[in-house]
């Protein structure tokens, strides 16, 4: 018997990430989910996607997509992976092309947050519609991984920022502390930022010296292509 092809759909996905305080006060890796308002798994949460149009890139679908479910326009986003298990959406067959990007808290604070929109701990993220916590794990692991380049964790702090913050955003990635004295020298050393001269305002000690992101010319985004972790 000739098994009849099936129609094989092409959606996007996207994880933004975000520090932002948790109930403690400490950053934390955030994340955008919203709920599905129909099925399959109609009322779980997920993350913000959908299909993409015949008239548009995929980019132009992910930017679109995130736009329309969270408010969120970041203005960059980049292609993280695809998934296509083709078991992974029910009744039919999906594959999802799955972009990422790194916000400021400003730039958070723009999400549509309400009953369907929400920033969740990242490590908090399960029991999500279709195969999105693998995603998630996926994200966060690439993330985590990347990190050891300070750049990646540059595009959390502002134009102009301190060693401890920086290092405060390793830690918050991370999930552990860093010794401050080897973490100084290996961002000093690693030709990512460059002192501008200038100092932290307020404070009763010394200011700490403030810093800026030295991006080399061609380099490549907070992610760059790789498989799943085993």
């Amino acid at each position: 018997m000739v098994q009849s092809e099936q129609a094989i759909l092409v959606a996007v996905s996207t994880v933004i990430f975000a520090l932002l305080p948790d109930r403690a006060g400490a950053p934390r890796v955030h994340l955008p989910l919203v709920r599905r308002t129909r099925d399959p798994f109609g009322g779980q949460w997920a993350l913000p996607g959908g299909w993409v149009r015949t008239d548009e890139s995929l980019s132009d679908a992910g930017r679109r997509t995130l736009a329309e479910t969270t408010g969120l326009r970041p203005s960059y986003l980049e292609q993280l992976y695809t998934f296509g298990r083709p078991d992974r959406s029910p009744g039919q067959r999906v594959i999802s092309v799955v972009y990422s990007a790194l916000v400021r808290n400003h730039q958070a604070a723009a999400a549509d947050e309400g009953e369907n929109v929400r920033w969740t701990a990242a490590d908090d993220c399960t029991g999500l519609a279709f195969d999105h916590d693998e995603i998630v794990e996926y994200a966060v692991w690439r993330l985590r991984s990347k990190v050891q380049h300070a750049h990646v964790a540059l595009h959390f702090l502002p134009e102009e920022f301190s060693l401890a913050e920086l290092r405060e955003v390793h830690e918050a990635i991370l999930q552990r502390p860093l010794d401050p004295a080897n973490f100084r020298r290996q961002v000093e050393h690693s030709g990512t930022i460059a002192a501008t001269g200038g100092r932290q305002a307020g404070g009763r000690h010394r200011p700490p010296k403030l810093y800026r992101a030295v991006v080399p010319e061609g380099s490549a985004g907070p992610f760059s292509p790789a498989g799943p972790p085993a």
